[in-house]
């Protein structure tokens, strides 16, 4: 339910984009919608880069409402862009070939995610772990739930198993929230690159048998 509640901004911005987006393509090229999609997305994917494990409902408003917003940017006037100039005999195939892209790319970008995710937790913990072994204060305040009085900078020359069972699960949260910040980060590059490659894209050129009245 509070995951429900947190993701909840997401989906009322998409609400509020929609019939936006519908108005503006009326007036504005969907090649220009499509780049302002792509720019608000990759912001609000930017700003979760530097999420810690502490991070609540407060902290993610802001890049949930720009990615829900931005996203609507990303999906109707993109698909007029594709499929709007084409003649009505080339739809049919040009649809399913623009959803089979779509599809194949989102799983590309799913396969990706998991990848960084899970490849780099392991890396993440051991370092977070020798990090805490020096005595690191800054890495015990992200890292949350430990008492920073005992964290001054000088190393632990050894440290009891029952604590060391207790701090384990506070470092593998961490570990996670700092995969999931480089798999944000991974996502905002590829879609600013996305963006930057919509100011080189132009309509297809109709011969004079397919131009539209």
């Amino acid at each position: 339910f509070t995951i429900g509640e947190t993701m909840l901004v997401t989906g009322a911005a998409q609400l509020l984009a929609a019939p936006l987006v519908i108005v503006l393509e009326r007036h504005i090229a969907a090649i220009r919608l499509t780049f302002f999609g792509f720019v608000v997305f990759g912001i609000g994917l930017c700003l979760s880069f530097w999420q810690t494990p502490a991070t609540d409902f407060q902290e993610m408003l802001l890049p949930q409402f720009l990615r829900g917003f931005g996203v609507m940017f990303c999906l109707l006037p993109p698909t007029r862009f594709a499929l709007g100039y084409l003649p009505p005999e080339r739809i049919a195939n040009a649809s399913g070939l623009f959803n089979l892209m779509r599809n194949l790319g989102g799983a590309i970008g799913l396969a990706l995610v998991d990848t960084v995710i899970f490849g780099r937790v392991l890396t993440h913990a051991e370092e977070i772990a020798k990090a805490l072994r020096a005595g690191d204060r800054s890495m015990a305040e992200f890292v949350g739930g430990l008492s920073l009085e005992q964290f001054t900078g000088q190393p632990f020359v050894s440290v009891d198993p029952e604590i060391e069972a207790k701090i384990a699960p506070l470092v593998e949260k961490a570990a996670l929230t700092l995969a999931i910040n480089e798999a944000w980060m991974l996502l905002a590059i590829v879609t600013l690159a996305c963006s930057a490659l919509m100011l080189f894209a132009r309509p297809v050129e109709l011969g004079p048998a397919h131009s539209p009245n």
